[in-house]
C-alpha cells in the first residue's frame, strides 16, 4: 500500500446531504460538526454559506472543541453572463471568501451556474455556451480569482459540475486551455466527471499542474444508465442514487489518488457523496466506512 502523505482527507456537509442555508429536511449544523468528527476527519468544507455559523469566532469555537478545521469555501456563479452580474457575483463571493480566509481555509470552490434547475429540471438558459460566453467565463474567472486571492489571500478552484456549462472533458480541457494557469486551479469532483463521461485520471496525468483541489464522490454506473437514457436533471439523479457509497461505484479511488500523491503536491481530497434528501441516520455510518477505506488506500 502507498503511503499518500501528499493528501489531507477531509468531508462536508454535502455528505450529510446538506445542499441548501436552511432547509427542513437537513440535519442541523451542530450534528454534522458532532458526526464528521466522529467519523475521523480532521477537515471539512464550509457549505452552503449560511448552514454553519457565519460569525468566525462562533464557527472557531465549534470546530476548535470537534479538533476539525475548514479547507474551503464554495460559491455559485454564473460569470458566463457577462460584466453585468460582476456586481452581484462579488458581494455573493466577498462573504464567502471573508469567512473563509477568517477560518484558516486558502481555497474558494467555485462551482459555475446549472443551465437546468437541479430539481425540477426545467431548462434555465442554452445548454452550449456561445464564443463569446465562453469569453465572459473565462476572462471574469480570472478576474474572480486575481481579486479573491489579492484581498483574501485564496487560491480559487473551478469544480466542473453535472448539468454546468463546465462538465464533460472537451468543455472542462476547453476552459483550462482558456484560463491563466497562475490564477485559475480546478477542484476535480471524481464523480461529477465520472457523471459527464470524463476520465480523472487522464485529466490529472494531463492537465497535472492545473488540480489545485479534490472532491473523492463516486457513481453507481447502472444508475447513470438510467440517468442518461431518461435524461435526468442532477436533482432527481441524486435522488435516485447516482452518486454512491465508496468503493462500490467508479471511478476507483486508489488510481486517482495515486496519481494525485505522483504530483508532489499538498491536495485536499474532500470526500462528497450526494445524498440530498436522505434520513437524518444514513450518513453517519456511511461516512465512518468510507473514512476507513480512505485508510485502506493509505490516506
Amino acid at each position: 500500500m502507498t503511503s499518500l502523505s501528499r493528501i489531507r482527507i477531509g468531508s462536508a456537509p454535502d455528505s450529510w446531504g446538506v445542499w441548501f442555508p436552511d432547509d427542513p429536511q437537513q440535519v442541523p449544523w451542530q450534528r454534522f460538526l458532532d458526526e464528521v468528527s466522529a467519523s475521523g476527519y480532521e477537515w471539512i468544507e464550509l457549505g452552503p454559506y449560511g448552514y454553519l455559523p457565519t460569525d468566525p469566532r462562533v464557527l472557531g469555537e465549534e470546530t476548535r472543541r470537534r479538533d476539525l478545521k475548514v479547507s474551503a469555501g464554495t460559491v455559485f456563479t454564473g460569470l458566463h453572463r457577462g460584466p453585468e452580474v460582476w456586481d452581484s457575483t462579488w458581494e455573493h463571493v466577498a462573504g464567502v471568501a471573508a469567512l473563509t480566509q477568517a477560518m484558516g481555509a486558502r481555497h474558494l470552490v467555485v462551482i459555475p451556474a446549472f443551465w437546468r434547475d437541479d430539481k425540477t429540471g426545467e431548462v434555465l438558459e442554452e445548454r452550449t455556451l456561445t464564443a463569446g460566453q465562453w469569453r465572459d467565463l473565462t476572462a471574469q474567472t480570472e478576474r474572480l480569482a486575481r481579486e479573491v486571492r489579492e484581498r483574501y489571500g485564496l487560491q480559487v478552484v473551478v469544480h466542473p459540475h453535472a448539468d454546468t456549462h463546465v462538465d464533460t472533458e472537451e468543455n472542462v480541457t476547453r476552459f483550462l486551455d482558456a484560463t491563466d494557469p497562475d490564477l485559475v486551479r480546478l477542484c476535480l469532483d471524481t464523480g461529477h466527471y465520472a457523471y459527464c463521461g470524463g476520465d480523472s485520471v487522464k485529466l490529472i496525468e494531463t492537465y497535472g499542474e492545473r488540480i489545485g483541489y479534490l472532491h473523492l464522490k463516486q457513481v453507481d454506473p447502472a444508475v447513470l444508465a438510467e440517468v442518461r437514457a431518461q435524461e435526468l436533471p442532477f436533482g432527481p439523479a441524486v435522488a435516485r442514487g447516482v452518486m454512491c457509497e465508496p468503493p462500490t461505484g467508479v471511478p476507483a479511488l486508489e488510481p486517482v489518488l495515486a496519481a494525485a500523491q505522483g504530483l508532489g503536491v499538498d491536495l485536499f481530497a474532500v470526500v462528497e457523496q450526494d445524498m440530498y434528501p436522505c434520513e437524518p441516520d444514513t450518513p453517519l455510518p456511511i461516512a465512518r466506512r468510507t473514512r476507513a477505506f480512505l485508510r485502506s488506500c493509505g490516506a
